[in-house]
């Protein structure tokens, strides 16, 4: 899943080589973070937030597969 969601962020942004995903395993559930170019963060979380959404929702479509919960988390640098 952590692949997936790399290949779906590097498409979208302009500078691909600064998307990096970190996958955090619990019990039942992952947490896979996003980190993006400051400059494409909007790219990523999109109008009203439907990119981002649409993200997650292929995360949830691939993870039904392996019974397992994976929740996406957009990670803004400061």
């Amino acid at each position: 899943m952590k692949d997936l969601v790399q290949y779906l962020a590097r498409s979208l942004v302009n500078n691909p080589e600064a998307v990096e995903v970190k996958e955090t395993q619990g019990d039942t559930a992952s947490v896979l973070e996003l980190r993006v170019a400051k400059e494409d963060l909007g790219r990523i979380i999109g109008k009203q937030g439907r990119t981002a959404k649409s993200i997650r929702t292929i995360l949830n479509a691939a993870a039904s597969r392996t019974n397992r919960k994976f929740v996406l988390e957009i990670v803004e640098e400061k």
